[in-house]
Order: C-alpha cells, then sequence, then structure tokens
C-alpha cells in the first residue's frame, strides 16, 4: 500500500474522553457516508482532494521511528492513548495497518502506557496476548447489513465485529461500544434495544447523536429522539452494571434522570 512520512505521531487530543491520541494512517477505506468527520477535516486542510482519494489509506511508514524519540518526551504527561480519531487502526482488509498497531500498542504498553482502540473493522486475536489494561471497542449503529452498505460500504460486517469483540471478552479483554453516530428514524428505524441487547457482555458503552447531516434537522422532535436514547443507554448500562458515557451534545435539553 502506499506510504506517507511523518513529522510527528503522539498529539494531545481534545475529545472529551480522550487523552492522547495516534493517527499513524492518512484516510480510510471503510469510506463511511454520515458524513466523515474526519475526512470533510482532511478535505478542508489540503490532505486529500475527495473522496475517492480518501478511501485509499496511506500508512506513516516512519510511524516506529517517531515514537521511539517521542514517547520519552510525552511518557510523564501521558494517560493513555487512543487508537485512532481520524482513521481506523484495524481497517477491514488491511493487513499492513493492522500489523503496525499492533506494533504500537506493543510499544507504548512496554513503556508502561495504556492504550484504547476503536475500530469498524475487525480485532485482532493477537491483543489477548497484550497489557489487560487495554481497553478495545467497536463502533455499532447498526445491526441491518443494508444500512451497512450504504453508510460503511468497506467496514466489516456486523455480526463479525461483534464477534471479534466478544472473543476478546471471552479472554479477559476489556472491551467497549460507541453507538455513534446513531441515526434517526427517517435515515433508518430500527429497534435500538436490540443493538443493546446484542452488546450487553461489554464494560462500557459511548452513545452520540448523528450530526453534519441535513436528515437529521428534518426529523421532528430529533432532539427528543436522542435525548430517550441516551437516557434509555443509561437505564440499559445501570441494569447490567456496565459503564456508560454520553457524548457531549447528545443531550440537548436537560431532564432529571433517576
Amino acid at each position: 500500500m502506499d506510504t506517507i512520512i511523518r513529522k510527528s505521531m503522539l498529539y494531545k487530543t481534545g475529545v472529551e474522553y480522550g487523552d492522547y491520541t495516534i493517527n499513524h494512517v492518512q484516510g480510510c477505506s471503510h469510506g463511511c457516508n454520515y458524513p466523515c468527520y474526519a475526512m470533510m477535516l482532511a478535505k478542508r486542510f489540503g490532505k486529500v482532494k475527495d473522496y475517492e482519494e480518501w478511501c485509499k489509506p496511506k500508512l506513516a511508514a516512519n510511524a516506529l521511528d517517531i515514537l521511539t524519540k517521542e514517547i520519552p518526551k510525552y511518557k510523564r504527561d501521558i494517560k493513555s492513548v487512543h487508537l485512532c480519531f481520524t482513521t481506523d487502526p484495524f481497517m477491514y482488509g488491511y493487513g499492513e495497518i493492522s500489523n503496525m498497531s499492533i506494533k504500537i500498542i506493543k510499544m507504548l504498553n512496554s513503556n508502561g502506557i495504556k492504550v484504547t482502540a476503536l475500530t469498524k473493522g475487525l480485532l485482532p486475536k493477537e491483543l489477548v496476548d497484550l497489557s489487560p489494561e487495554n481497553e478495545y471497542g467497536i463502533t455499532l449503529v447498526s445491526l441491518d447489513e443494508g444500512f451497512r452498505q450504504k453508510y460503511e460500504p468497506g467496514a466489516a460486517p456486523y455480526a463479525d465485529r461483534i464477534s471479534s469483540l466478544k472473543y476478546l471478552h471471552n479472554h479477559d479483554c476489556k472491551t467497549w461500544v460507541s453507538i455513534e453516530p446513531y441515526p434517526t428514524p427517517n435515515i433508518i428505524d430500527q429497534d435500538y434495544y436490540k443493538i443493546l441487547e446484542s452488546i450487553k457482555f461489554v464494560d462500557k458503552i459511548i452513545f452520540g447523536r448523528l450530526n453534519y447531516n441535513p436528515l437529521v434537522n428534518k426529523y421532528k422532535g430529533y432532539k427528543e429522539f436522542f435525548n430517550t436514547l441516551a437516557y434509555q443507554t443509561i437505564e440499559f448500562c445501570n441494569n447490567y452494571g456496565l459503564e456508560y458515557h454520553i457524548k457531549d451534545g447528545t443531550i440537548t435539553e436537560y431532564v432529571q434522570y433517576i
């Protein structure tokens, strides 16, 4: 696959549940059409010219060399490192990317740094042999393969994602699911509780609304819709003893939850 050369690798993130992050790939073959915020930023700053270029990922060939220099510099400040916020560390069908991601995780762990990882691909089984402090997650906003083929055309099938996550769970890894960006019923009408039931084995659930799509605002009562699902997530997690995080801006009108 094509490669790029990066000048830096570790970045302090502004995401409310993140610390430091690594984005060792430019672009993403999953080609999400929500639209993808990472792709919009890449276009805005001239890193890619269009959707087609974005869908042809380029691996940072010097990622490990940079980390060898940066880890000693930032080590004392880092609580955890997330893979990844603007790409996918286990991109479906790209073994080169997965292999590099595993090498990065091993390097961070060997320096006592915890890693969190999130994917729309498949989580490699080799992760069970790494630090027990790491946390591995999948993105899951539907169980409908027709929806995935339209909005996440290059990503792994939903059932396969869940299966790879459950394998790690069954081998005592910490697991989580990001249910974000969740669509309104005028995009797809689905049973949210079925999605929750399919992942009740995990340790944590993050829920967030779909943004940047004009169809959301056209759905009458979209604020109440996302509020209801956020509270349903909280109730579900409380019932099963799971951790949860509701993304900022998802609950738009505060109602005390009991």
